[in-house]
């Protein structure tokens, strides 16, 4: 039990931007680039997983300047292990190139 090292439990992973045309971008759909996905089939696991982005605002809610906008990763976009994600609220762009948690489903 010396060398116990600490678990994380969710996959890491970018936000690269929302899909989009070559004029027209739509926001209520955005690339996550995740980490150790290299293809399709790779993000064939993490279809309907939990997507978190977390963020520090500037104002206190709660006694938390923590807050984090939830969504799910919904199809895979192209064959180079990126996926597409839908977010309860849109994600803004300063997001863009920010680091997202994919969970696994909770059980409720």
């Amino acid at each position: 039990m010396a060398n116990v090292q600490p678990h994380r439990l969710y996959a890491k992973g970018r936000v690269t931007g929302h899909t989009r045309g070559k004029r027209n971008s739509k926001e209520h759909t955005s690339l996550i680039e995740i980490e150790g996905a290299k293809t399709t089939k790779d993000v064939q696991f993490y279809l309907g997983k939990r997507v978190a982005y977390v963020y520090r605002a500037q104002r206190a809610v709660d006694g938390s300047k923590i807050r984090v906008i939830w969504g799910r990763i919904t199809r895979p976009h192209g064959t180079s292990g990126v996926a597409r994600a839908k977010f309860a609220s849109n994600l803004p762009p300063k997001a863009f190139g920010a680091q997202v948690r994919i969970v696994r489903k909770f059980l409720t």
